[in-house]
């Protein structure tokens, strides 16, 4: 019995193992027919839903960073710097406006304060210099020519009392700021044209001379524009005071 019993168990578990090696080959012929209908979708599936989130996230960036962003940095500064937000432009006595206190401009008329040499004759949409080295003969020139017209216009002022700035390129080519002393050595000059005293005109740049920022960075100095403005007021208020 013990034989027979062993040789009917031998073979319902031969059966037992086919049967599950048919299921297990089945599984496995069945599963490429799965992986091969399902897995384009899926794919097709993914790649919509990237396309979305990216689609939401231009929209939204561009929504914050083109649109919101503007208007509120905008907002902000018209109503805490509005001077400053539109150009911080400067008016004559008439209230036209003549030019923005942070762009330089070329002064032909000589009763009036110069400003630096402008390589780009103070245009705003070409700033920069020329960045010649100091033995070019292009600057060497340049620099001659500059002195020979002050020598012309201010013949009172030796050439070894001007500052430096008023016979040398700024780097951009647009600053407006000219040193306390490049416009007291113009004060003989325009004294003379305009007969404003000497002491007035002193009295005039000293008030309009502007300290170090912050009391550390950069040097005292003086805006050009605001300076004639302030010589303009007072050859307009001359005639009343007489």
């Amino acid at each position: 019995m013990s034989s027979f019993y062993r040789m009917m168990s031998g073979r319902k578990y031969a059966a037992h193992e086919k049967a599950g090696s048919a299921g297990r080959d089945n599984n496995q012929l069945a599963k490429p027919e799965t992986e091969a209908g399902g897995q384009p979708e899926i794919q097709e599936m993914r790649g919509s839903a990237v396309i979305a989130v990216a689609l939401r996230t231009s929209v939204l960036m561009i929504l914050l960073c083109g649109l919101a962003y503007p208007l509120v940095s905008t907002g902000v500064a018209q109503v805490l710097f509005p001077q400053q937000a539109d150009g911080s432009m400067l008016r004559d006595t008439k209230g036209q406006v003549i030019g923005s206190e942070l762009i330089g401009q070329s002064f032909t008329n000589p009763a009036l304060f110069q400003g630096r040499v402008s390589s780009v004759d103070y245009n705003g949409a070409g700033s920069g210099s020329s960045n010649y080295a100091p033995s070019n003969p292009a600057l060497i020139q340049r620099i001659q020519d500059s002195i020979a017209v002050w020598q012309k216009q201010n013949p009172d002022v030796p050439i070894s009392q001007v500052p430096v700035d008023l016979i040398t390129n700024s780097g951009s080519g647009l600053d407006p700021h000219i040193s306390p002393q490049a416009a007291q050595v113009q004060i003989p000059r325009i004294s003379r044209l305009t007969g404003i005293p000497q002491d007035q005109l002193k009295a005039m740049v000293e008030a309009l001379t502007e300290g170090r920022s912050g009391g550390v960075f950069g040097e005292p100095r003086v805006n050009v524009l605001k300076l004639n403005l302030a010589l303009e007021a007072e050859l307009e208020a001359a005639p009343a005071k007489r």
